[in-house]
């Protein structure tokens, strides 16, 4: 069997999801300037997302699902996906309280950041998620790790797959991506076909 992981932000989604949540705290330009640093590898990612969590928290848990209910998805992943549910994975450094409305309407399994509910209903996170730990994991239980990225917290998701895709479809893949990846591919739908190939 092959396992399609995929990274969400950027990859999935076609926008970032973070700075839309700093929205509801007007910080929506700082917290850009926090994603693009760490999508460009000038941050670790672990650093930073405790960072943009510790800012995050205090938006309102449904205020934050209401936020990623709305997120648009790009359509031909999203149909890749929930034609091919059992072969695909998200793997994702955002908190799973979070992202549930995405993963709800995808419905393949998803391996992400994790958070228990503190006081007051607010996640309290308690593990950042390192990608090729995911990745070892699928390895062994599947053929083939097909990984799908484009930032550098992807590149140890890469590293471990059998096969990866540095795709451009919201951000240009980053340098290092791109570098070890084994295709590129700027559109969803050339990128669902390439991955149907395979």
């Amino acid at each position: 069997m092959t396992k399609y992981a995929f990274d969400l932000d950027g990859t999935i989604t076609k926008v970032e999801t973070l700075p839309l949540i700093a929205e509801a705290l007007d910080l929506s330009d700082e917290m850009k300037i926090l994603t693009d640093l760490t999508l460009e590898g000038k941050i670790p990612f672990e650093k930073s997302f405790k960072l943009r969590y510790l800012v995050l928290r205090n938006v309102p848990l449904k205020k934050i699902l209401e936020i990623m209910d709305g997120v648009e998805l790009d359509k031909d992943i999203a149909n890749f996906i929930r034609e091919n549910k059992k072969n695909c994975a998200i793997i994702t450094g955002n908190l799973d309280f979070w992202i549930a409305p995405i993963v709800a309407k995808l419905g393949c399994e998803s391996y992400s950041s994790r958070g228990n509910l503190g006081e007051n209903g607010v996640p309290v996170l308690e593990h950042i998620l390192r990608k090729a730990e995911v990745i070892r994991h699928l390895k062994k239980e599947s053929e083939k790790v097909i990984a799908i990225g484009e930032s550098f917290n992807d590149v140890p998701m890469f590293e471990e797959a059998d096969i990866s895709i540095a795709y451009g479809g919201v951000h240009k893949p980053v340098g290092t991506a791109i570098s070890i990846s084994d295709y590129v591919v700027f559109d969803g739908g050339a990128l669902c076909r390439l991955l149907k190939m395979l």
